[in-house]
């Protein structure tokens, strides 16, 4: 008896893990495609508002420099390409930094300092970026504005060729200035992205490369990188998804300005900005409201075409 009581039990147990297996699968089945038809209405929401101002300018739109309210002519040329630049800009100055401080992180760094530089490193990203403009605008500008942009301007304004980037006044806010704030927002998320790929390369490669007597950065470049290259390129597609889509701390030093600037240091503006800029003074069923629309859904187009790129970067090789 007490033999079929154990059974009995047994089975129950068996079928109540199986119906709870499938609850579990169903809840998250439906929370993946909540996800997915949320950004798919984020996207439609986003066509859909900007779709007056595709229809009035037409391909035009992407091309056209003039912002004007008053003739209610709208472009996102000047937008795009300051999205665009400031972000390009932002990984070349941070991308080195990254690689360096995983670099330390991984090779160089004692055991016990690796914990919490690492830490205080991954808290930069939680800094919110109201904070880093604040920071941006009341230390870095003046710095620039003082320091830094009157000499480059002296010593590089009137080299044929390259003189055009480092000329005007130097008034501190502008295109280089927001690069750079970008460039130590992203660091973290960058170096982080780096520091953990590094370690898991097989320690086993490292230990053959130093017992054939390379140097620590020839165990770097010859076995870390070319095993890692296709996670550290994600990582790095991953820093730009951040920075093309940062609002209020661009807003503080690139100037606001809608004209592409020719200099680095000149004023200029990005999508995000003037987005937070425009938004509150556009009325709604404007065209100045389809056309803040139309840039949102361009934004999000070129954001998510660059997480795609580095999802598919960040998969696992295969063996």
């Amino acid at each position: 008896m007490s033999s079929t009581t154990a059974s009995v039990t047994k089975v129950r147990t068996a079928s109540a893990g199986i119906s709870g297996d499938v609850i579990f699968a169903a809840a998250a089945k439906a929370a993946g495609i909540f996800v997915l038809v949320l950004l798919g209405a984020i996207i439609v929401s986003l066509l859909i508002g900007g779709m007056p101002a595709f229809i009035a300018f037409g391909p035009g739109f992407l091309t056209n420099a003039d912002w004007d309210p008053v003739q209610q002519i709208f472009g996102g040329a000047v937008p795009i390409y300051g999205t665009l630049l400031t972000s390009v800009l932002a990984l070349a100055m941070a991308v080195p930094l990254a690689f360096g401080i995983a670099f330390w992180l991984t090779e160089l760094a004692p055991v016990w300092l690796r914990r919490p530089v690492g830490t205080a490193i991954e808290l930069l990203a939680a800094v919110p970026s109201i904070i880093y403009g604040m920071w941006g605008f009341f230390m870095i500008v003046p710095f620039m504005s003082e320091y830094f942009q009157p000499i480059v301007i002296d010593w590089l304004g009137d080299i044929p060729l390259i003189g055009g980037l480092f000329q005007g006044p130097p008034f501190g806010t502008g295109v280089f200035t927001a690069s750079l704030l970008l460039a130590v927002m992203i660091i973290p998320f960058v170096a982080a992205t780096m520091r953990d790929v590094f370690m898991t390369v097989p320690a086993v490669f490292k230990e053959s490369a130093y017992g054939l007597g390379c140097t620590t950065w020839e165990v770097m470049r010859a076995i870390v990188l070319p095993y890692t290259r296709v996670s550290v390129v994600g990582g790095i597609m991953l820093g730009l998804g951040r920075a093309l889509g940062e609002t209020m701390a661009v807003t503080f030093v690139i100037g606001n300005t809608n004209r592409i600037a020719t200099s680095l240091f000149g004023p200029g503006n990005t999508i995000a900005s003037l987005v937070a800029l425009e938004f509150p003074e556009s009325p709604a069923g404007s065209l100045k409201l389809s056309a803040l629309l139309a840039l949102g859904f361009i934004l999000f187009v070129i954001s998510f075409i660059v997480l795609a790129v580095s999802r598919m970067l960040l998969k696992p090789r295969a063996n």
